[in-house]
């Protein structure tokens, strides 16, 4: 039976279970008080209790006599800021019941809590037992990894195209962004291939070696999500350069531009500067006053014509 402790606290005394039906409870949002009496039911380790209560552990697995404990994470996109955060589940999983705890609403744990309560009284029932919730559970939030990925790859699409139709310097933030983004699913994802290559020895050792497909799909779909992860962080890195490429090129242009028109500008300078000077008396019949900036025009016009003209074919 699946069940939050919440409406039916009945189901913390039940104790003993028939394995093939097994007992779920997904607890959401506990006090220290209904902690330390499921701890108290179910004997459960100190140090595990510790841990969930205290968010923010690391991905792991910790294998016990009679249970295993796990700690997931798994990314949720908040829209406001633009950024991914790691939501924790604790799992607890015995041969007859599976406990979570988390601090978050969580529509794939309530996916699961229906596909549970669908499967009763049908052929499909013996996969409410403890290893295949845990599946359930695992594999839901890896094709919600997935789907994000997805929208990720397509969003920097759309971003890379609109790199080469516009020069706007929004476009720097938002690549720093998504760069900061994967670089937190990456950091998330990675810790959980290995613990799931052991939580699928141990669900083999303990449950059923049928189970052991199952898993080993969790493995290779995680492998993918990291291959992914890779994939697209390569790209940014990619984009990122090209970004600079562009922007140089642009600032090349421009300061080729300011270049020209200094130059252009050097006679007129030098004529207000040479007509500026605090003399008493100017000879304007002199040639020699008249050629010198005549000529300093023409070797300013030369200038430009090599390089900004001639150089450029």
């Amino acid at each position: 039976m699946w069940a939050d402790f919440t409406t039916n606290p009945v189901i913390m005394k039940q104790k003993k279970l028939v394995p093939s039906a097994g007992i779920s409870i997904d607890r959401v949002n506990p006090s220290r008080e209904e902690i330390e009496k499921i701890f108290e039911e179910y004997e459960f380790h100190e140090l595990d209790r510790e841990a969930v209560l205290e968010e923010h552990q690391y991905a792991r697995l910790d294998p016990y006599d009679d249970y295993l404990f796990l700690v997931l994470h798994f990314p949720k996109y908040n829209p406001k800021t633009e950024r991914y955060y790691q939501n924790e589940l604790n799992i607890f999983i015995g041969a007859d019941y599976l406990m979570t705890f988390r601090y978050y609403p969580s529509t794939t744990m309530r996916h699961i809590y229906e596909q549970y309560e669908n499967r009763k009284g049908t052929p499909d029932e013996e996969k409410n037992d403890p290893a295949f919730v845990l599946y359930d559970i695992i594999e839901g939030f890896l094709t919600k990894t997935m789907r994000m990925l997805e929208r990720f790859s397509k969003d920097l699409k759309n971003l890379e195209n609109e790199l080469f139709s516009s020069r706007s310097q929004n476009i720097i933030r938002e690549l720093m962004v998504k760069k900061r983004n994967i670089i937190t699913l990456k950091h998330m994802m990675k810790p959980q291939i290995s613990v799931l290559r052991q939580t699928e020895n141990y669900i083999k050792w303990r449950f059923s070696e049928e189970m052991e497909n199952y898993f080993e799909n969790l493995e290779d779909r995680l492998d993918k999500i990291f291959s992914e992860i890779q994939i697209i962080e390569e790209n940014m890195d990619s984009m990122e350069d090209t970004m600079k490429s562009i922007f140089e090129l642009d600032t090349n242009i421009t300061i080729k531009y300011l270049t020209i028109f200094s130059a252009f500008m050097l006679p007129l300078t030098l004529a207000t500067s040479f007509f500026g000077m605090n003399i008493e008396e100017w000879n304007f019949n002199n040639m020699l006053i008249w050629g010198t900036l005549v000529a300093t025009t023409l070797t300013s016009l030369s200038f430009m014509y090599f390089f900004f003209v001639k150089k450029d074919r």
